[in-house]
């Protein structure tokens, strides 16, 4: 079988991606987050529109504060994008709906994972094989679900592939290590995760840079040298910490203190030694630069990226950092337990992935992962490989940590499943070259391109299939192993999660409510109901109230931590009766009451 040239094939996965998303963004409800960032985003615009008529106004803290305090817990980037995304696609162009044209940016940096996937397994595997890895992240319900949302959650992990792609490629082409200290930056702009892509890399560039100044101490002085460069800054930082106390050094924390200037001093130290090694060693140059310039580019893109630093660097940074250290635990339902406050369950991770992950797709990922360390113990696993498996373990793992918070359902480790994805395609790539080998002597059509591709469909079509028929319920998707969506409910586990599947009986509502009628709408904020007015999706004469004893109608949204909500509903509208409800395969996950109803 003759293969597309692989740009090709990357731009043909980025276009079916994007599309994908655009013709079914309308049926995917709005979450909680998501609504806050809608508004977020569209204050980020009007300050883009402030910096083009006044660009002085625009610079002053008064005018950023105004702008971008709302909502100053994540980075920028992606709300920016958003926001500017609103304003011509929705406002200027009249293309999208507003949910559409805030949501594009979020299409197409799910669309750009595709080809990142598929560049990245290409370095082991066949086209057919890494087709299928770049294809099968989109095929699982949650993240396809995901991938439409104007949040944060895939692009980071889209970014968190790109630094790595951009890291792979430094090592062997020239400006790459450029391109990678950019892409780090744009990856601490999307979300926090990204103070983790680092830790992955550093254990391989130690080893590396080892390696390669076998034969020269003099460059293996210089490269272990701008380690230990960045390694004493850090001490001196806490050093500087420990003397003048945590508050006072963040206070005095300017453009013109000591400790921007440590910061100066030490990426030019850095940067002249990685400069001076490249004479003496391309190759340990190209190891250790795209590090350095990590150090030095991320938290510059970074603080350039967000005009909500600019006048106060630390103080916000500080409090950003603070908020997502110290982050609140939401209760959460996992096999028949409330989770509410740590220690968490130390196997979480493992199991809500496997219960939600399609099984065909699951168990090629557990295989491949299974197979790199087989092949470690015969010292046959590359250096790329390492870096692909420490990439797949990393969030899993952090999150994994029992003083984590865990909610938000899979959302949080989205960066370690494309690197599983690529495992997987090791296994459908092994797979299918021993089934074509055991069935040639007998079906001569058996050839090992043709195999792959029934064993590739074979694959996907389940989660195809599981993916058509809830990816706008994403948050309520369980795959085989749980036994479907009941199978979930009976072990116990999270329904939904954001209110996003209000959308579901939206349609009833709108046809049946009563001119005027007072609803109850659990579990949804106000930013929500805004948003489904405001796209079509809700009438605009319907009022929302805050408890069922003000509603006549109430809408609850089943949570185990919400149980007594619904017994508060039957007795503040005098029934127990539903008039309408959201099921899932029969199992519920949202019931409407009416007033009196009998």
């Amino acid at each position: 079988m003759k293969w597309p040239t692989d740009r090709r094939i990357a731009w043909g996965l980025f276009l079916a991606g994007t599309l994908a998303l655009l013709f079914t963004e309308k049926d995917v409800g709005f979450g909680r987050d998501e609504s806050v960032y809608f508004h977020a985003a569209e204050s980020h615009a009007r300050w883009f529109q402030l910096l083009l008529s006044s660009p002085s106004t625009a610079f002053t803290d008064a005018a950023i504060t105004q702008h971008f305090e709302f909502n100053h817990e994540h980075p920028a980037l992606m709300k920016n994008l958003f926001g500017i995304s609103y304003v011509v696609l929705h406002e200027k162009l009249h293309l999208l709906r507003p949910a559409g044209a805030f949501r594009f940016p979020a299409f197409l940096f799910a669309a750009w994972m595709l080809p990142l996937i598929f560049g990245l397994s290409r370095r082991l595997f066949g086209p057919g094989a890494s087709i299928f890895a770049a294809v099968s992240f989109l095929l699982v319900p949650r993240q396809f679900f995901n991938s439409h949302l104007a949040c944060f959650d895939v692009p980071i992990a889209t970014m968190w592939v790109l630094t790595i792609y951009c890291f792979v490629q430094a090592l062997e082409k020239p400006r790459w290590w450029l391109y990678t200290g950019l892409a780090f930056g744009a990856a601490l702009g999307t979300k926090h995760n990204a103070w983790f892509i680092p830790v992955t890399l550093v254990p391989f560039i130690l080893w590396r840079g080892w390696q390669l100044t076998r034969t020269s101490p003099e460059a293996r002085g210089l490269f272990f040298g701008i380690n230990g460069v960045f390694v004493f800054g850090g001490l001196l930082y806490g050093v500087m910490v420990a003397a003048m106390g945590a508050q006072k050094f963040q206070s005095t924390f300017q453009f013109q203190s000591p400790q921007l200037g440590l910061f100066v001093i030490v990426c030019a130290i850095g940067g002249w030694l990685t400069w001076k090694l490249r004479a003496l060693n391309v190759e340990a140059f190209r190891t250790i630069a795209p590090l350095v310039s990590m150090a030095i580019l991320g938290p510059a893109v970074f603080y350039l990226h967000w005009p909500y630093l600019w006048h106060h660097p630390v103080d916000r940074a500080a409090w950003y950092l603070s908020f997502h250290l110290t982050h609140n635990h939401y209760t959460w339902f996992y096999l028949g337990e409330l989770l509410r406050a740590p220690p968490f369950p130390l196997a979480y991770v493992v199991v809500k992935t496997a219960l939600t992950v399609p099984t065909a797709i699951f168990v090629p990922m557990v295989l491949g992962f299974g197979w790199v360390f087989v092949r470690a113990v015969r010292k046959e696993v590359t250096a790329f490989e390492w870096i692909m498996v420490a990439n797949a373990v990393m969030s899993i793992a952090l999150i994994s940590h029992p003083n984590v918070p865990h909610f938000g359902g899979v959302k949080h480790w989205f960066p370690s499943m494309p690197f599983l994805a690529l495992l997987a395609a090791g296994s459908l790539e092994r797979g299918a070259k021993g089934l074509s080998a055991w069935l040639l002597p007998k079906v001569k059509a058996a050839t090992e391109p043709r195999v792959l591709g029934a064993l590739a469909v074979l694959l996907c079509s389940s989660a195809f299939i599981a993916t058509a028929r809830v990816y706008e319920f994403g948050t309520s998707a369980y795959s085989e192993a749980a036994g479907g969506l009941p199978g979930a409910a009976s072990l116990g586990m999270q329904r939904q999660f954001w209110a996003n599947n209000l959308s579901g009986v939206l349609p009833w509502l709108n046809a049946n409510a009563r001119q005027g009628e007072r609803v109850y709408f659990h579990e949804n904020h106000g930013g929500q109901i805004r948003d489904n007015q405001r796209n079509g999706m809700l009438r605009a004469d319907l009022v929302a109230v805050g408890s069922p004893n003000e509603a006549d109608l109430a809408i609850y949204q089943y949570h185990q931590e919400f149980r007594e909500t619904e017994f508060n509903i039957w007795q503040a509208l005098g029934t127990f009766r539903p008039v309408y409800g959201l099921y899932l395969d029969e199992t519920p996950q949202i019931v409407i009451y009416r007033r009196g109803q009998r």
